[in-house]
């Protein structure tokens, strides 16, 4: 039982350590307000439809911002959607950096977007591999028969 109690202080402090450093926002803490025991993989599953999604928009951007005649519109159009998931999850820095990333848009700033969109995918690397982390954690709290503790 010790063992859990250890797992669910882990959990505990990196879940906190995510707030901290504002890689996370309250709209993470909301969503894991509607996950319970009928539904104890909610958070993971609509994160993980949030990866598969913010893969598909990363190439789109990618690609457009390729192009010799950039559709800035078009950009703004992916670049809005990335926001507007990020920010569903509680992505907080990513969702930031599509605040910036829609003024470059603005100002039809080829060079700054494309070094905008490298700090996007950076940002968001960081937040799937930290979110990938705490689900980790879930597991085995669940796998030690103990309960994940409730963001307040």
């Amino acid at each position: 039982m010790a063992y859990v109690g250890q797992l669910q202080r882990k959990f505990m402090d990196y879940t906190k350590s995510l707030y901290r450093e504002g890689i996370v926002d309250e709209q993470f803490t909301q969503l894991h307000k509607l996950q319970d025991e009928s539904n104890p993989d909610f958070v993971e599953e609509v994160v993980t439809l949030f990866f598969n999604d913010s893969e598909r928009l990363l190439n789109e951007l990618t690609n457009a911002l390729e192009q010799q005649n950039v559709d800035f519109k078009k950009v703004d159009g992916y670049v809005h959607q990335f926001k507007g998931s990020s920010s569903s999850v509680g992505a907080q820095r990513v969702k930031d950096l599509c605040i910036a990333f829609r003024t470059l848009c603005e100002l039809e700033n080829k060079e700054a977007c494309l070094r905008c969109l490298q700090q996007v995918k950076l940002e968001y690397a960081s937040f799937q591999t930290k979110l990938e982390s705490l689900f980790k954690l879930e597991k085995q709290i669940a796998e030690a028969h103990g309960t994940v503790p409730t963001l307040d």
